[in-house]
């Protein structure tokens, strides 16, 4: 028995329930009104009231029964709809399962095909491969008999025409990356220099290490000599100079190459000429003074150099020591003047290109502070005299001007290169120095030899006082890309090896002559 049923069941058996209160209540109030003949009547009633109540069920139950009939049937049949649509869904998944079957076993047979294909296509192709090699081969082998080079030799003729062909274009590219930066920073830089140059008046001396001391006559040459020279004897052990007495008329040299002891002892004897009283203990009077003189002349003149390059605030043993430099001379220039001219070169560099003035004239007047002291002292004037600015705490940027300026270390500043430039500037200027005629002809004889060292190099003449360099280099094995390259190494040669003011100039030439008869 299912729900439903249940369900009508007891239904039924309320309503039954309720008839048969129903009944009884209607039955007692009928007895308790009328008298006992009415009780018959009474119970027909009930009966017929259960009897119409029970056929009220029984059609309620029949309803029931069919609305539950209805109900299932009708649940029945969405069942059965529901599963033929499941079972269609089914039937059309297995057609698309089956349907990618087919397609995955048509894709498959493609693949394989293919696959096939391939392989068939590959052994065509290893097969055409070995007929390519063999043609190429064949071809090497016609190619060789033909030139009558063999592959390694053709390669190196094609790498050796290679070589030449970026030996080519890389001097061209040096060649025009080299006139592109002179074109470019050679145009501000000769403006800032001329500038510099022509703003700068500084007369130029060159000087020597002898002095001439004037004689009123040549008596006077006797009186200087002495009794048995010990005049001449007690000058020379007292100053440190030689005194060269000859047939030159009236005047007397002093050598040496302390110019200090050289300025003292020319003082002495000109006192000593004046004076006229010529003796060994006048003579040692008369160079004391002297050197008191020469010691007042030197912070004297450390004090009008300040002065005139407007620098202030040095240290007063600095400023002895650019006194001394006075008498300090470098291939024929006077130190003294030299760092004066480099204090206002770099001063008017400094206000071209727009950098601190003072403070790069200051690192030009130092800048060889070294030569106060180097002939008394071990090292080069420029280590000594980076521990001269240290000592006397100079600025670094004035120390680093100092240990640059000929390229030792690398300027940290502008300033210290203006320095570089201005000091390379008053070396080179014409008259400011002046070499030994035996430091000249070595230089000389150093440029030709290392000129003629090089490859390709017929003859080259050194000219111009040592300024040019010309170099004739053999036709047949300098080319004209080479001559950019050769003119290049000789220079970086002459730089690595050779110590000379300014700039030498290297001019390579190449000339080719055909020579023919007429007969």
């Amino acid at each position: 028995m299912d729900s439903s049923t249940l369900i009508v069941l007891i239904v039924g058996a309320i309503l039954l329930l309720i008839g048969c209160i129903v009944a009884y209540k209607v039955g007692y109030n009928a007895r308790s009104r009328a008298d006992e003949g009415k009780i018959g009547n009474a119970e027909q009633k009930a009966r017929e009231i259960i009897d119409d109540a029970l056929k009220t069920a029984e059609t309620k139950k029949r309803e029931s029964l069919l609305e539950i009939k209805e109900e299932s049937i009708k649940t029945k049949n969405e069942l059965e709809k529901e599963t033929k649509e499941r079972r269609a869904e089914l039937s059309r998944n297995e057609r698309r399962l089956q349907q990618k079957e087919e397609n995955v076993d048509k894709k498959l047979e493609q693949i394989e095909r293919r696959e096939q294909s391939l392989a068939s296509r590959e052994d065509s192709l290893n097969k055409k491969k070995e007929e390519v090699n063999k043609l190429n081969e064949q071809r090497v082998r016609e190619l060789e008999r033909i030139s009558g080079l063999t592959s390694e030799q053709a390669k190196e003729y094609l790498l050796k025409v290679v070589e030449e062909e970026v030996k080519h274009e890389t001097a061209i590219k040096i060649k025009e990356m080299d006139m592109r930066v002179k074109e470019e920073a050679g145009k501000k830089a000769r403006e800032y220099v001329v500038n510099a140059i022509q703003r700068c008046a500084v007369d130029h001396v060159a000087e020597s290490t002898i002095s001439v001391v004037q004689l009123p006559s040549d008596e006077m040459k006797g009186r200087i000599i002495g009794r048995e020279g010990r005049n001449i004897r007690t000058l020379e052990t007292m100053t440190g100079v030689d005194l060269i007495v000859d047939d030159t008329p009236e005047a007397v040299v002093l050598s040496g190459f302390d110019p200090i002891r050289r300025e003292v002892a020319r003082i002495a004897l000109e006192k000593l000429i004046v004076d006229g009283r010529i003796h060994p203990s006048r003579i040692e009077e008369m160079v004391e003074k002297a050197e008191k003189e020469v010691e007042n002349g030197i912070r004297e003149a450390g004090e009008a150099a300040l002065l005139e390059t407007g620098v202030h605030g040095v240290h007063p043993e600095l400023v002895k020591l650019l006194g001394r430099m006075k008498f300090r001379t470098s291939y024929g220039q006077n130190a003294l003047k030299h760092s004066i001219e480099v204090s206002l070169l770099a001063g008017l560099l400094a206000q071209e290109v727009g950098v601190d003035v003072r403070m790069a004239k200051r690192a030009g007047l130092l800048h060889d502070i070294g030569k106060a002291v180097d002939h008394e002292q071990e090292g080069t004037h420029i280590q000594l005299g980076v521990e001269l600015c240290k000592k006397y705490k100079e600025n670094a940027i004035v120390i680093n001007s100092v240990e640059s300026h000929h390229g030792d270390v690398e300027p940290q500043s502008l300033i210290a290169c203006l320095v570089q430039a201005a000091d390379a500037i008053s070396a080179a200027r014409p008259g400011a120095r002046r070499e030994t005629l035996e430091t000249y002809t070595n230089r000389l004889q150093q440029l030709e030899d290392i000129t003629n060292g090089f490859k390709g190099v017929d003859k080259s003449f050194a000219i111009q006082a040592g300024r040019e360099i010309r170099v004739m280099v053999v036709p047949e094995q300098v080319n004209d890309s080479d001559m950019v390259l050769l003119a290049r190494d000789i220079s970086k040669q002459i730089e690595a090896e050779l110590e000379y003011p300014g700039q030498i100039k290297v001019s390579v030439i190449r000339e080719s002559r055909v020579t023919d008869y007429a007969k």
